[in-house]
């Protein structure tokens, strides 16, 4: 899905859309706090189900590697280190550092933060969280949007959806399975 797509379903929702806008609305406090509150719930949202990602880097023995060493010149910041393999590594500073006890390829997986939304990238943005997160994303937007407006509670009422969808949310992305060849006796 992109940024104009998720603008657009955001709007419709709320009923605030007017396709005919270069903002997609009319209304100029809903298209001043669009994009920094789809930020927010998209960088929320990649909390609760977490974007895999995976590199291989060549490393000596007592190098230390930063979550910044591993998305080196991305547009994406490391959440947290799901594993590493391929070499004996201590974990420091929480997690956040690894030291690397041998020489060889370190294979780590790992969970990262979406790519920000810039101005670089906003015309072709496309976001990276699941199916899903997306179709539950609308409403945690427009509880953001509407939640200052107290004359209605279509804010209270968005973000009540928002807070039940992420309830059912299934953080995983693939069921694991166990294969026993041969069978077992009991």
């Amino acid at each position: 899905m992109t940024l104009s797509e998720m603008k657009k379903k955001v709007l419709a929702l709320i009923e605030e859309l007017n396709p005919e806008s270069e903002y997609l609305t009319d209304d100029p406090d809903i298209a001043t706090k669009m994009e920094t509150v789809i930020t927010q719930i998209m960088f929320e949202l990649a909390r609760y189900k977490k974007i895999p990602d995976y590199v291989e880097m060549d490393v000596e023995e007592g190098d230390l590697i930063r979550f910044e060493d591993i998305t080196d010149e991305s547009d994406y910041e490391v959440y947290q280190i799901s594993m590493i393999r391929g070499v004996e590594y201590e974990s420091k500073a929480q997690g956040t550092v690894i030291k690397c006890l041998e020489s060889g390829t370190a294979e780590i997986e790992y969970f990262r933060y979406p790519t920000r939304i810039t101005d670089k990238n906003r015309a072709k943005y496309q976001f990276e969280l699941s199916e899903d997160v997306l179709e539950i994303m609308p409403y945690g937007v427009a509880g953001d949007l509407l939640k200052s407006d107290v004359s209605t509670e279509y804010g209270v009422i968005y973000s009540r959806r928002y807070e039940a969808m992420i309830q059912q949310l299934d953080p995983r992305y693939a069921m694991t399975s166990i294969y026993i060849d041969g069978g077992v006796n009991i």
